[in-house]
């Protein structure tokens, strides 16, 4: 899958996309964008601007429009134009002809690329099933089907925004150990959690599952995804079906849809698992998938206070963790999904699961990096956090790194909390 496109030595016209952390000319995104007071249109980013899938029609490198839709469900298309883009912006022959569909991307609006059908959460991270499972099951924390079957719950589409949507502080029942009768009131205890989405391109038919072999050509692309956590809700309500109110309330992603093709160079092969480990059943299992099939991406977690703000200081890392942590490649998941028939559609998202690393410092929620709440994370403020305040920013940002090769990013995924209505 590596070709012209990610030839490190490619340069744009678009000067500000040569050395741009996230959207390099080897990028190349698709997602929904609208200029101040326009409509939403299918644009690419490039540097610090957007351009329009149109131009390329206006160029004469195509000749007819396509929808967003379309470039997910298509994997030839998507492919082809990519291609098609990266030759419109590395020839300068087209800026005159292009210009009129460069828009800043300061002056737009991103948008959801697609309308989500459906959307499912899994649980992906190894490490951060071990150490929630410790602090609520300290003699069982993994339980026994965790290393045979990828688990999952089916979540809230509806709740899904993008980028830099405020997050409104959830109300809900909580039960302290301490007290008979549970209570009703504003979340204490909200947390962030450090996944990864995965768009689904082509779907499957109802009742035709997805080969391990083939579900790589049904994922679209990859986004960054924080699913909002109310913990004092989770642990009072989990109990026997699993999780609801305490994440269907609000769940953000990065708006750009990064392609399995910009992401080709950056495939790894998939941690081994540690000896001792259950192989996964064969309809899990793919050589191919187990070579290539995990994401070489480096994972950063930071927050902004409203008082860090105000004395002008930059955003605090909380944690830097790694994609290469997931016990599951994605193709698994996607097979997982539809093994006993059920039908993924365009357009739906998966999310990974929390993906922790090892060590305290590589935790992916703050329920990790807290113990639970009973060790306060200090900030460069000189102010503490367990769980999340109001007014508290909360970003997320990924690298995709390999020798020889340009990096790239997936743009930031931003949530501002504010206080419970």
């Amino acid at each position: 899958m590596i070709d012209a496109t990610h030839d490190p030595k490619l340069t744009s016209w678009v000067a500000s996309a040569n050395g741009h952390r996230d959207f390099p000319i080897q990028n190349l995104p698709f997602g929904l964008f609208s200029p101040a007071n326009e409509v939403p249109r299918t644009g690419v980013a490039i540097g610090n601007e957007i351009i329009e899938l149109q131009t390329l029609v206006a160029a004469g490198l195509r000749q007819d429009s396509v929808t967003l839709d379309q470039v997910l469900a298509t994997p030839a298309l998507r492919k082809s134009l990519r291609q098609q883009m990266s030759q419109l912006l590395r020839d300068p022959r087209h800026a005159d002809s292009a210009e009129p569909y460069l828009h800043s991307a300061t002056d737009c609006t991103l948008h959801l690329p697609t309308h989500i059908g459906d959307y499912s959460d899994f649980y992906a991270g190894i490490h951060h099933a071990v150490t929630v499972g410790k602090l609520f099951r300290p003699d069982n924390p993994l339980l026994p089907n965790y290393k045979h079957v990828p688990i999952g719950y089916h979540g809230r589409a509806s709740s899904i925004r993008p980028t830099d949507a405020t997050v409104i502080r959830p109300k809900g029942q909580t039960k302290a150990p301490d007290v008979e009768a549970p209570s009703f009131g504003p979340s204490k205890r909200l947390d962030f959690e450090l996944e990864l989405g995965v768009w689904i391109g082509q779907g499957n038919d109802l009742g035709t599952p997805v080969d391990i072999g083939d579900a790589a050509h049904h994922i679209a692309g990859y986004c960054l995804l924080n699913d909002w956590s109310a913990r004092d809700f989770q642990a009072w309500e989990y109990q026997p079906l699993g999780p609801f109110l305490a994440k269907n309330f609000m769940t953000t992603i990065s708006p750009w849809i990064i392609t399995p093709e910009a992401m080709a160079p950056f495939r790894q092969a998939q941690q081994p698992r540690p000896e001792g480990d259950p192989k996964p059943l064969p309809y899990l299992w793919d050589e191919a998938d187990q070579a290539t099939g995990a994401l070489g991406l480096k994972l950063d977690v930071l927050i902004q206070t409203e008082a860090m703000r105000a004395q002008n200081l930059p955003p605090y890392t909380l944690s830097q963790s790694e994609a290469r942590h997931m016990y599951w490649t994605p193709a698994q998941l996607v097979t997982h999904h539809t093994s006993n028939g059920c039908n993924l559609q365009t357009g739906d998202l998966l999310g990974t699961g929390t993906i922790s690393g090892p060590t305290p410092d590589s935790a992916g929620s703050l329920l990790e990096l807290s113990e639970g709440g009973k060790k306060p994370v200090i900030l460069p403020s000189n102010e503490s956090r367990t769980f999340l305040e109001d007014h508290d920013e909360l970003i997320l940002r990924a690298r995709a790194e390999a020798d020889g090769f340009v990096s790239i990013g997936f743009g930031d995924c931003r949530g501002h909390i504010a206080p419970a209505r």
